[in-house]
């Protein structure tokens, strides 16, 4: 009898409490991007994924979109316990295919990857152009979040490649929003972070397919500080740069069409492919740098040298591309993916940290100066600082892109300064130590340059690359108009505030 009592008091508590699990990001366990949900589905459909925001809607309860988790930090939910996680990844059709000869469309559901869709569009002689980024997350996260290529002189924000953004409200109902630059429904759908609710649907942009080459220069630290950096950047259809701080170098990359028939190559870069023993070797070292300047000196230096090479193998036989310039299809040699039989440097715990903010690239000189003040300054006191990531401080570029929550809007600034002539991001990823308090060496040193930057700059951040507090920092350089223009559009969708994030809560959306 006390068994039976006891057996229905369990069960009453178990139907009252909701079971909070983790939801990580692409870093695997141990890495949330939500610290604790209720539960996470798998659709297989859009019409599953209506189903399910219909069900929340009704019982009030917060859902979050996630594609491929390509988040750095815990910031993509609220933190609310009782959250869903629709994953979108088996959401993936593509249809409604139609190519002009020089532009046409296609339809894409949640889930689709970049690299999905490239593979798609090659094999009918099509390509996306260059509003295209990782090829480890969907094209909907990219568009929601603002992600970006780098490029001063194309449409390089995912976003702009969107003619049609479908989208799931607060009542399970689909709003198609059409491309309309002076509506503010589609200014907030364009970068929604979300929060208007589930993308569904997105109708593309797309190009005939053509080659590129990729070509990389190296550079003193100095001729880069002190000279034309908008003239490094702008005559190409995109490039960037990366810093080497302890050497004082950059590398400078930069890519541009050239005729398919120029030559047979089929170059194919992978960013992140690595051997378990260049794994091992690199994190032995980098892990040992958490306590010894002299290891991430040496960390710096070889990877330095490994970057000065292309990275980059050749896709018929995979076989690596040892000179510049090299040439190849435009996805494959703007993102690629991984080499065959390699695995991504995340699945040998090679993970990191990293902070992102875009500035005016009129002030690009003035920015880089200032973080090389901060570097001499540790300098100064006996402290060596470093990059310990394996292509160093990845300096980006955006061409003007307006909406009311990307990095690169242009037009009725509050900020008084001048954006016309696009941003500079400066991305600053290091390597999280595995052992330990998993903090990294001079760990102050981060969280300085974070507050120094955006107290002396209008610095706008990356919706998935800062921290909580970094992102609480940088309310004071947001436009107010612009946030209160998008909380009204998100409160038409979603006016139960059921799609709610960290995020949004931090900048007063919601």
């Amino acid at each position: 009898m006390v068994n039976s009592i006891v057996l229905a008091v369990l069960l009453s508590l178990s139907s009252t409490f909701v079971s909070a699990i983790p939801y990580n990001t692409f870093d695997g366990d141990g890495f949330p991007a939500c610290h604790n949900v209720s539960a996470i589905y798998h659709p297989s459909s859009v019409d599953e994924m209506v189903s399910i925001v219909k069900k929340a809607a009704a019982s009030g309860t917060p859902v979050r979109a996630s594609g491929k988790g390509h988040m750095w930090y815990d910031t993509m939910c609220s933190d609310d316990n009782n959250t869903v996680i629709i994953q979108t990844e088996g959401v993936n059709g593509i249809s409604d295919f139609s190519l002009g000869s020089t532009e046409g469309s296609v339809m894409i559901e949640a889930g689709v990857t970049f690299f999905e869709l490239a593979e798609y569009l090659h094999e009918r002689g099509a390509s996306i152009g260059y509003a295209l980024v990782n090829w480890n997350m969907t094209i909907a996260g990219a568009v929601a979040m603002g992600a970006h290529r780098s490029s001063l002189r194309e449409a390089s924000m995912v976003a702009a490649g969107t003619k049609e953004i479908h989208i799931i409200d607060g009542t399970g109902t689909i709003q198609k929003v059409v491309r309309d630059d002076t509506n503010d429904t589609w200014l907030a759908a364009s970068t929604s972070l979300g929060l208007l609710g589930p993308i569904a649907r997105i109708k593309f942009t797309i190009y005939p397919d053509f080659k590129v080459y990729a070509k990389q220069n190296i550079l003193e630290e100095a001729d880069v500080l002190n000279g034309d950096i908008y003239g490094l950047i702008a005559p190409y259809a995109t490039g960037n740069l990366w810093w080497w701080p302890y050497l004082k170098k950059f590398h400078q990359r930069y890519y541009d069409v050239v005729p398919t028939n120029l030559s047979p190559q089929q170059g194919f870069q992978s960013t992140f492919s690595i051997t378990e023993l260049e794994a091992i070797t690199a994190r032995t070292l980098l892990d040992s740098g958490k306590i010894l300047p002299t290891s991430n000196m040496l960390a710096e230096t070889i990877f330095y040298g490994l970057w000065s090479a292309p990275n980059f193998h050749e896709k018929t036989n995979d076989t690596a591309i040892t000179t510049w310039p090299v040439y190849g299809w435009n996805y494959d040699v703007l993102i690629g993916g991984l080499y065959p039989g390699m695995l991504p440097e995340w699945d040998y715990n090679l993970r990191g940290y990293t902070l992102e903010l875009a500035v005016p690239v009129t002030q690009a000189n003035k920015l880089l100066k200032r973080v090389r003040a901060l570097f001499d300054a540790e300098a100064a006191k006996g402290i060596i600082m470093t990059s310990t990531y394996r292509s160093g401080i990845n300096i980006k570029f955006g061409r003007p892109y307006n909406d009311l929550l990307g990095q690169v809007w242009s037009v009725n600034n509050t900020d008084g300064a001048d954006w016309t002539k696009g941003a500079i991001m400066f991305d600053f990823p290091s390597f999280r130590p595995t052992w330990g308090d998993n903090l990294r060496f001079n760990e102050p040193f981060y969280h300085n340059l974070a507050t120094t930057l955006m107290n002396e700059f209008p610095c706008r951040p990356h919706w998935t690359k800062n921290t909580r507090d970094v992102l609480k920092q940088s309310v004071k350089n947001l436009d107010a108009d612009h946030l209160k223009r998008f909380a009204a559009v998100r409160a038409k969708f979603d006016p139960k505030g059921m799609f709610k994030s960290v995020v949004g809560e931090i900048i007063g959306v919601m």
